[in-house]
């Protein structure tokens, strides 16, 4: 097997474009008047409004403290509002106000922007490939869990391990 420079691996070029693409978006969105966290949490609260918060954390891959207190300044702002869980009276359910929408059309504008940018010179068929080929791998490590977890210490607080199923 032909061994690939680290900067040349599937995962480098993977990671390092996604960077990329990001710090871009940051360069067109810095007349929004959001941060990176903050854009974030809207486009992911655009696709699941009414989540909860710990749910919400979980897509965004913090910690349930962290994304309260980014839904505090939120809340203070009038990007979002929480409302009480019928199902949960412990639990509040987000949504986007009606300031945040057309922020949020302009934020798909800029991302078809930086899409266009980056995808510039690819045939149509090498995009619907990479597209493919990139919804099989997040599909791949979505539902799968590792045949063998080797039992090591952790740092992860025992509230995130029993979210996360890993063992106490």
């Amino acid at each position: 097997m032909e061994k690939v420079p680290p900067a040349d691996s599937f995962g480098f070029l993977l990671s390092d474009a996604a960077r990329l693409m990001r710090r871009r978006f940051d360069q067109k969105a810095r007349d929004l008047g959001l941060t990176r966290a903050q854009w974030q949490l809207l486009a992911r609260l655009a696709r699941n409004e009414g989540a909860n918060q710990s749910s919400l954390a979980d897509l965004l891959d913090v910690e349930p403290i962290t994304l309260c207190r980014l839904v505090d300044r939120m809340e203070e702002g009038g990007w979002v509002s929480r409302r009480p869980d019928p199902a949960d009276r412990r639990a509040r359910l987000l949504f986007m106000t009606d300031k945040a929408r057309p922020v949020l059309a302009r934020m798909r504008a800029l991302a078809e922007e930086v899409h266009a940018e980056g995808l510039e010179g690819l045939d149509p068929g090498v995009r619907a490939i990479m597209a493919e080929g990139l919804a099989r791998l997040r599909a791949n490590l979505s539902d799968r869990q590792p045949e063998h977890q080797p039992e090591l210490p952790s740092p992860l607080p025992d509230q995130r391990r029993r979210r996360e199923g890993l063992p106490q």
